[in-house]
């Protein structure tokens, strides 16, 4: 019995491996296709390492394309106060519909629900035209506050806080704190699991936008990078060796902040405040 259970172990992991190998290969490729020069690139060969491995693409897009850093910018501010942002307004409305009393709560978590069935596609013309009447278009809180909220996220942090143990709050109560000492306090520090898987989720969604800012930005300069990257794409070329190197310096953030929320995500998807 023991035999057939090691060896079912072992045809998993050669599975699990593999997969992992195939899901790898593309972006090992591009990783390898940010040091080659771009006539390397195009000649076809899919070799992983560089038959003349160099840094100038790097160099070029920071030092020749003088969009680039402002591009860069531009998604780190978007992306990282649209993400703080979020985190406090959503878990603040997600603590409201799951604790507090007032008329219309239950109307407004329907309204909530109902927001996340409509795709985002068709709030795109009437997000632009409210943008454009209140003079928001080619600025950065264009992009942020339409975006500050989020009623996917709303709905996951009242599931949380519905399962948070009143007790914490009662005995907080009778300690002297308000109920906003008590959320800021007690309620939040305790969440940090939610908020973690939540912080990921926001700012992978804020740092590979493109549609939004497209539609938003029309100067170069206030470009994010997503929408920066389509313009190493000319009439009759295109710049892959510096796209390459670009998305390669665009995936860093991510793979920094996943890796530093890393130990709170899986207990963000399925932490109970029980616990």
């Amino acid at each position: 019995m023991k035999k057939k259970v090691g060896i079912g172990r072992a045809i998993l992991y050669v599975i699990l491996s593999t997969y992992a190998i195939i899901t790898m290969l593309p972006f090992l490729w591009a990783l390898s296709s940010s040091f080659k020069s771009l006539e390397e690139i195009l000649s076809g060969a899919m070799t992983l390492f560089p038959r003349d491995f160099t840094f100038e693409n790097y160099r070029s897009i920071f030092v020749e394309q003088r969009y680039f850093p402002r591009w860069l910018l531009n998604s780190v501010i978007v992306a990282v106060i649209g993400t703080g942002l979020n985190l406090l307004f959503n878990s603040m409305a997600g603590y409201a519909l799951a604790r507090l009393s007032f008329p219309g709560k239950k109307g407004l978590f329907i309204m909530v629900l109902a927001v996340l069935m409509i795709p985002g596609q068709v709030t795109m013309i009437p997000n632009y035209l409210i943008l454009n009447h209140l003079g928001w278009l080619n600025s950065y809180h264009g992009l942020i506050v339409p975006a500050m909220v989020n009623a996917t996220f709303i709905f996951m942090m009242r599931q949380f806080f519905i399962n948070f143990p009143k007790e914490l709050e009662e005995a907080a109560e009778i300690d002297g704190l308000s109920r906003i000492g008590t959320f800021f306090r007690i309620v939040l520090p305790m969440a940090k699991p939610a908020l973690a898987a939540q912080a990921i989720f926001v700012f992978m969604a804020s740092w590979n936008d493109f549609m939004r800012p497209l539609i938003i930005m029309s100067d170069v300069s206030m470009f994010t990078l997503p929408v920066g990257l389509n313009l190493f794409k000319d009439q009759y070329v295109t710049h892959w060796n510096f796209i390459m190197a670009a998305s390669m310096v665009f995936t860093l953030p991510v793979l920094i902040i996943y890796a530093f929320f890393n130990r709170y995500f899986i207990k963000g998807i399925s932490f109970r405040g029980d616990k």
